[in-house]
């Protein structure tokens, strides 16, 4: 990790109670204290882990400042580096003290049976921002086997209108360079997104100063390798049930990674591989040479989830201009035959049931740790965590309507900028949607005047050639998944206690191992076989047996809201 958690930095000099009354939900979504602020001096300090990599603010970050003084509390964030999770999560149960909040991602069961997290539950009715922010079925889906709630997943949950202008998940993305050189053709299948790229790079090898463009690279560090395996599901026309596909009709579980689609896919990477359109190091690149690719400019496409590669390469890629040479990415909506609908997007929010916000035994008030992030929902800080300071970060139209000048954009892509001035409190619980006044999005990325305004002069280009003005209207969307949705949000946790873990284990350590080969292969058809039979020693039926299982259940929970 970046540091090693600091545990049980508290400054108990506010009582608990000044911390609870001061502000909340009553004052319809305010959050202020009874005294208007709080001196530095009654600024209670809590800490927090997040076992994702994650970008830290300066210390006298300016609107995390603003916020203690409004909500009498300041939480100093530390991230993932250097480990998996896993791994971090270990150390901290090992050496018995933990931060006050905690996200473990995939180590997030570990500290479930270590017995670290405080149950939440008997707290949650006192909090109308947190109790709020899910359903009673969608509380209830977050019960772990003692019937306890032990966290709060942060994301995808939407307040009022859905307002969605960035696809913020995986897709095959291409830079808008190449599609501004075949005259913006329409790109719908895997083939014709392998053709395009390879003309491209036949006739333009390098960029404007010489460097040699990376026609398609593969990120495969660690987890992140869903940008290698997963593709099958989504080029079939599936949402991202991560793990298996679900048939919408029979409810049955699938397994994509020996459908013919997947031998389809593989082969075509094993191909480019061999045309030298793949990139040789994909297979041995960490998550941050592959960043530091992005960012040059270089690389024509590849899949990806927007959030992991976005905020940091495309930040770059601004600062450096190279917007200009029409380096910036956008996603199109293949599959693997045309007339098949694609679900790379999805309308509706996502509960991740597998991890979330926690707050641990060490945790000397969670009351006001619970008071915190109740505050954290109401409308008047979370604009500030979103839209920052008025006047300086955004500005209000007669109309009460949010946007923000050209500076302002610039500011808040700028990594100083960020560090000194804003604080998202991002790994936090938060709202998209519409903001409570009825008129705004609950952030920027949402607003589509601002968000299109906002917009790079090579992607708003390319969006007018093709007549839409989002991310989203380039791929499409497609309605919400059935009620099962998200299995990955059960396989995320799944361990080797169970035959289908154990299985699930496997699969994940013959993947790693055997599809980097697989797409190397001087002989596609023998690598492939000799996948598929190390592939079945790892017993999938067992694991697609534990996912059918709970399909089932998830099912069968849903029923009894209905």
């Amino acid at each position: 990790m970046r540091k090693k958690v600091i545990a049980n930095m508290i400054l108990t000099v506010a009582a608990t109670a000044m911390l609870v009354t001061g502000c909340g939900a009553d004052d319809g979504g305010k959050s202020k204290n009874s005294s208007g602020g709080s001196s530095d001096s009654e600024i209670k300090e809590f800490t927090a882990f997040f076992a994702v990599p994650g970008s830290e603010i300066n210390d006298d970050n300016e609107i995390q400042q603003m916020i203690a003084e409004k909500t009498g509390v300041k939480v100093k964030e530390t991230w993932l580096t250097g480990q998996t999770p896993e791994e971090a999560i270990g150390t901290i149960i090992a050496g018995g003290e933990y931060p006050d909040f905690i996200e473990g991602a995939s180590g997030q069961q570990q500290l479930y049976d270590a017995g670290a997290l405080v149950a939440l539950d008997d707290y949650l009715d006192s909090y109308t921002n947190i109790k709020e922010f899910f359903t009673e079925q969608e509380w209830d889906s977050l019960r772990q086997d003692d019937g306890h709630i032990y966290w709060i997943p942060q994301f995808s949950n939407i307040y009022g209108e859905e307002k969605v202008c960035t696809h913020n998940d995986e897709a095959f993305w291409i830079q808008t360079r190449v599609l501004k050189w075949a005259g913006y053709p329409e790109i719908t299948t895997m083939d014709e997104y392998f053709d395009l790229i390879e003309r491209y790079q036949k006739e333009n090898p390098t960029m404007e100063d010489g460097t040699k463009n990376i026609p398609y690279t593969i990120l495969c560090d660690d987890w992140r390798y869903f940008c290698l395996e997963n593709a099958p599901q989504f080029l079939d026309g599936y949402p991202n049930d991560g793990s298996c596909i679900v048939d919408p009709n029979s409810l049955k579980v699938i397994d994509y990674n020996t459908t013919d689609t997947a031998v389809r896919y593989f082969k075509k990477l094993n191909e480019e591989y061999h045309k030298g359109i793949v990139d040789t190091e994909s297979f041995t690149q960490t998550y941050d040479e592959y960043i530091s690719k992005l960012s040059t400019g270089r690389v024509l496409g590849m899949i990806d989830q927007w959030w992991d590669f976005a905020y940091r390469a495309g930040d770059a890629i601004k600062s450096a201009g190279l917007d200009k040479q029409g380096c910036n990415y956008v996603p199109l909506p293949i599959t693997i035959e045309k007339g098949i609908k694609n679900q790379w997007h999805n309308s509706g929010g996502v509960v991740n049931a597998g991890t979330g916000l926690g707050i641990t035994v060490s945790c000397d008030d969670v009351a006001g740790a619970l008071q915190f992030v109740d505050d954290l929902l109401g409308q008047e800080i979370h604009d500030l965590r979103f839209w920052g300071v008025e006047g300086t970060d955004y500005q209000v139209d007669d109309k009460g309507e949010f946007s923000r000048t050209p500076e302002m954009r610039t500011n808040c892509a700028d990594t100083a900028y960020k560090a000194s001035h804003l604080c998202t409190y991002s790994y936090f619980p938060q709202w998209l949607g519409t903001s409570r006044d009825g008129i705004n999005a609950m952030s920027p990325d949402g607003q589509a005047n601002e968000f299109y305004d906002g917009l790079q002069t090579d992607v708003k280009e390319c969006f007018d050639a093709y007549g839409v003005e989002t991310y989203v209207d380039m791929i499409g969307t497609s309605e919400a998944p059935g009620a099962w949705y998200p299995m990955w949000s059960y396989s995320n946790n799944l361990t080797a206690d169970t035959d289908g873990g154990m299985a699930w284990t496997k699969i994940g350590e013959i993947k790693h191992e055997y599809l980097p080969k697989v797409v190397m292969a001087k002989d596609f058809d023998a690598a492939w076989e000799d996948y598929m039979k190390a592939y079945k020693k790892c017993k999938p039926e067992d694991f697609l047996d534990e996912m059918q299982k709970e399909l089932d259940r998830r099912m069968e929970e849903a029923a009894k809201y209905q």
